[in-house]
């Protein structure tokens, strides 16, 4: 019966009751994209680090992968040292550097990453065929475009530009093999690669050359074997190989969140904010619709309606009115968070996996039920009000009246 009455409240002011469920609509879509960004790039950045199931990256000591120009030195002895722990399966030495493609009155400039095809977990092929030998290189679809090439194209490559002879060096001729979907590049980033003794190769000794590459390294990627526990691994590697810094992905993650605090910090405050305001018009809705009924109730009491009924009663409005603008609220914030992420990740640098809103069903009920709690608060004071009114004087108010 209570439900039966509160759904005769509510329908009888059709209009109020609609604009006050697209109100809370847009404080609940509000909510719910605060909460996936709150949390939303912290677990896109996990899955993106787990993406090819390596637990661990080592950098130069004191630095994040590919954050300086620095590199790692002994590849080599330090391979060795990795394999001599049974809980580590593959090992794969990135090295990173800045490449030209020279020929034909064009200029076209990138990043370029020496790699082990056979143990590689930074790309995905898109088309053509992966590295087979020395001679072969892959780019993205970004430099695909820059350079206007084909597959089976033989293209100049050099490695480092020398400004006062205007001249290159530590020049390769490579042939263009395959397109890649870089997993850690950004849309608007070019990119290559090729085998890493290729990219060694080309380093050179010269001032004109850049730094000297051989046997040296930007990063490595360790991936751990089932069961073996990650930290303990991270902990002895960098026990055995001072030269390095060692890190897992709850190491990066807490990296990541110091770097980023300010996107949770701005999510809880707009989150509370779409929350109190959710609060303030239930319970303005309500309020005024309880004085407008001040006789009704009165009625009800008067006839024998227990006060828990009639705070029930009201209750039950303050409750349905969140909820059904709860559930289409989940539908708008979806629509907006993916709008808001398309532009998002438009921004320069960021990783193309990355995704500002990420939706998840605990984030989903998790703001589903704060607007439900504060529903039951929002109708709790004006139930109490309405259902406090003296019997009497409300009758006589409403007879007068």
């Amino acid at each position: 019966m209570r439900g039966a009455l509160a759904q005769a409240s509510l329908i009888r002011h059709r209009a109020r009751t609609a604009l006050a469920v697209l109100g809370v609509a847009i404080a609940a879509a509000m909510l719910l994209d605060m909460v996936m960004l709150a949390t939303g790039m912290r677990e896109s950045f996990r899955e993106l680090l787990l993406s090819r199931g390596f637990q661990l990256r080592l950098a130069p000591k004191g630095t994040l992968p590919f954050d300086t120009d620095a590199t790692i030195p002994g590849v080599s002895a330090i391979i060795d040292t990795l394999r001599t722990n049974p809980a580590i399966s593959d090992i794969s030495p990135v090295l990173g550097a800045s490449i030209h493609f020279v020929g034909s009155g064009r200029d076209v400039s990138g990043s370029a990453i020496g790699i082990d095809p056979a143990v590689q977990g930074d790309y995905e092929l898109v088309s053509g065929r992966d590295l087979a030998s020395t001679d072969d290189i892959v780019v993205n679809d970004f430099m695909w475009r820059q350079l206007g090439a084909h597959l089976g194209d033989t293209l100049t490559v050099a490695l480092g530009y020398d400004p006062q002879t205007r001249t290159y060096s530590g020049q390769r001729r490579l042939v263009l093999v395959g397109t890649v979907r870089f997993i850690y590049g950004a849309n608007d980033q070019p990119g290559a690669a090729l085998r890493r003794e290729a990219l060694e190769g080309m380093g050179g000794s010269g001032a004109s050359a850049g730094r000297v590459l051989r046997d040296r390294a930007s990063l490595f990627m360790v991936r751990v074997r089932n069961g073996a526990d990650a930290e303990q691994v991270r902990n002895w590697i960098e026990a055995k190989i001072p030269t390095v810094s060692a890190i897992s992905i709850a190491t990066a993650i807490a990296q990541v969140d110091e770097r980023l605090s300010y996107f949770r910090q701005l999510a809880l405050i707009l989150g509370a904010v779409s929350l109190f305001v959710g609060f303030l018009l239930v319970t303005t809705l309500v309020t005024v619709s309880v004085n407008e009924r001040a006789g009704e109730i009165a009625v009800m009491r008067a006839i024998g309606i227990s006060r828990s009924h009639v705070i029930q009663q009201i209750v039950i409005e303050g409750v349905a009115i969140t909820v059904l603008g709860a559930v289409l609220g989940l539908g708008l914030g979806l629509v907006t968070a993916r709008y808001l992420n398309t532009i998002l990740s438009a921004f320069p640098g960021l990783p193309m996996a990355i995704d500002f809103f990420l939706f998840q069903p605990r984030a989903a009920w998790s703001a589903l039920g704060l607007l439900v709690v504060s529903g039951i608060g929002a109708g709790i004071y004006p139930a109490w009000r309405a259902a406090s009114l003296p019997i009497a004087e409300s009758l006589r108010r409403e007879a007068i009246a």
